[in-house]
């Protein structure tokens, strides 16, 4: 019988964290795989650590965002993110440029701080833009791939069957106490959806963020999810396509930096 991939995959972290005097093949059906050994395998799939350090060393995407408002009336933009990859998540650069039909505007990160720019000057995002975009950039499946990198601690929850599929279930928790749920192929060991709680910035019961994940692709090596949809309690809020994506791209790092008043 051939074994799924995810098996495969499993199976060789299993070799490669295991002394050669005591290596052998260990078959699915007969181990429980750890957390690290599953989230270990998920960096494999997504391109390896190195891979992932190398190539996304740095990049610019570009595509569309569709956010609904609780009126339920569609907004769209256009955008183009830029980003420099850190040490952890609390170190990366990222700017991100959109383009409303009524305005144009971006936001920056940085030293883990926000300012945004409008017609070259800068301005403090309202509190709700600011904490979608603090909590989008760390509840995210890159914070999976560098749990190391950023310190922080994983947990296996279990195995769950969703409509018909068979998820690993792990928790993250960072340093700053964020924690974000991730359900995970255990056939192809893509991340498919994850979830996370989210105070409102007016105050009242925490919201549910779940963010779904589609249309997987091979970017220069590395798996990239080109379609994400976000629901708030269920409702649709976000949805993103990326239209192109490209890692090692150049450019003026000065596009970080805050305008000088």
């Amino acid at each position: 019988m051939i074994r799924p991939f995810s098996s495969l995959v499993l199976c060789a972290v299993l070799l490669l964290s295991t002394s050669p005097t005591s290596a052998r093949y260990i078959p699915v059906d007969d181990k429980t795989f750890t957390v690290e050994q599953i989230v270990e395998s998920v960096i494999l799939v997504y391109g390896t650590r190195p891979g992932l350090e190398h190539i996304r060393r740095n990049g610019v995407e570009r595509g569309k965002i569709i956010r609904v408002g609780a009126q339920g009336t569609p907004e769209e933009a256009n955008y183009e993110r830029r980003f420099v990859r850190g040490e952890n998540l609390e170190k990366d650069k990222v700017r991100l440029d959109q383009k409303l039909a009524s305005m144009e505007y971006s936001l920056v990160y940085g030293d883990g701080k926000l300012f945004g720019i409008i017609n070259g000057a800068a301005f403090t995002p309202r509190q709700d833009a600011a904490s979608n975009f603090i909590s989008q950039h760390h509840h995210s499946i890159d914070s999976l791939l560098r749990y190391k990198e950023c310190a922080s601690t994983i947990t296996l929850v279990g195995k769950e069957q969703q409509k018909g599929l068979e998820l690993y279930v792990v928790d993250l928790v960072d340093k700053e106490k964020r924690q974000t749920r991730y359900y995970i192929s255990t056939r192809s060991l893509r991340v498919l959806w994850l979830e996370y709680e989210d105070a409102p910035a007016s105050g009242g019961a925490p919201v549910k963020d779940t963010r779904k994940f589609l249309d997987y692709r091979l970017v220069q090596q590395t798996l990239v999810p080109y379609h994400s949809v976000l629901l708030e309690d269920g409702r649709q809020t976000q949805e993103t396509h990326i239209n192109t994506i490209t890692f090692g791209a150049k450019f003026d790092e000065s596009i970080f930096n805050r305008p000088e008043a």
